[in-house]
């Protein structure tokens, strides 16, 4: 098998920043699907222009990570995949790596990296395969045989456990995910979208970090469980909230209380509806 053998897919939020260093690790003979979540026209033709192997989806709309993946991952033609962050690069034999892995018939559903932020620092047993039940979902292989019933992303998910719930899926059908120690990709992490929207982006993550956290517990445990776990978080918001009213720090009041909304809509069912103001 080589490289023809895989697509990647990369979804990107205004991240004009760090896109094009990450397409720079990756060999101009792999397929690669950017999927931008707005209508950035301009984006869309420079990064094609650079780039022969890259095609740019723009969905008109900020669709959030899951369902942004699932629009690429349903049009992959390849017996696998790599879903990647724009924030992470390859090194220069994560890709061999990988098909040195698959060409031993290994059964497997996923197969990740291990994270390294800084620099690789690897032990003597390089080449061992880790099993485990969860993974990080800044660069992920799919077998894509493997997902014909389990399917992909859950699109309720806007933000934050989106692959979390998918392993959890994937376990739940004894399907097998590995940890590879001898695929090195880098990845700088909270680092996908431009640096001038840092603020807006923090209130969403807070906001979504919450509505997903009681979403994922009630859905794959029940509904009292989840409300008794995010009880504290909700106190200890409010609490917050009413400490940062009386000594002022209008940007820390807002953060708890992006907290608080998110968790009282996902226990009132509500879809995972609040994005970033980006104007």
């Amino acid at each position: 098998m080589t490289n023809k053998d895989l697509t990647i897919i990369i979804t990107t939020f205004r991240s004009e920043d760090n896109i094009e260093k990450c397409l720079n690790s990756i060999d101009n003979s792999t397929k690669v699907i950017v999927v931008e979540n707005s209508n950035n026209k301009i984006f869309k033709k420079n990064i094609e222009n650079k780039f022969s192997n890259v095609e740019c989806i723009l969905t008109n709309d900020n669709l959030g990570y899951g369902k942004a993946n699932n629009i690429a991952l349903k049009k992959v033609e390849t017996s696998y995949s790599l879903i990647l962050n724009p924030d992470a690069t390859l090194d220069k034999n994560a890709i061999g790596n990988f098909f040195t892995i698959v060409n031993k018939n290994l059964d497997f559903s996923i197969i990740a990296p291990l994270q390294y932020k800084k620099e690789f620092h690897l032990g003597n047993n390089y080449s061992e395969l880790i099993e485990t039940d969860k993974v990080e979902g800044f660069a992920m292989f799919l077998n894509m045989k493997k997902f014909f019933q389990i399917g992909f992303f859950d699109e309720n998910f806007f933000l934050y456990l989106e692959e979390i719930d998918l392993c959890k899926r994937i376990k739940n059908k004894n399907g097998k995910i590995y940890i590879a120690q001898s695929i090195k990709i880098f990845h700088m992490g909270a680092s996908s979208v431009n640096k001038i929207f840092s603020k807006q982006v923090e209130l969403t993550r807070n906001w979504h970090w919450m509505w997903s956290l009681f979403y994922y517990n009630k859905k794959h445990l029940n509904f009292y469980y989840a409300l008794m776990l995010v009880l504290p978080i909700l106190f200890s918001s409010s609490f917050k909230v009413l400490f940062y009213s009386i000594f002022p720090k209008a940007h820390k009041k807002e953060i708890y209380l992006k907290r608080i909304s998110g968790l009282i809509n996902s226990i009132l069912g509500r879809a995972s509806w609040y994005r970033p103001s980006l104007d």
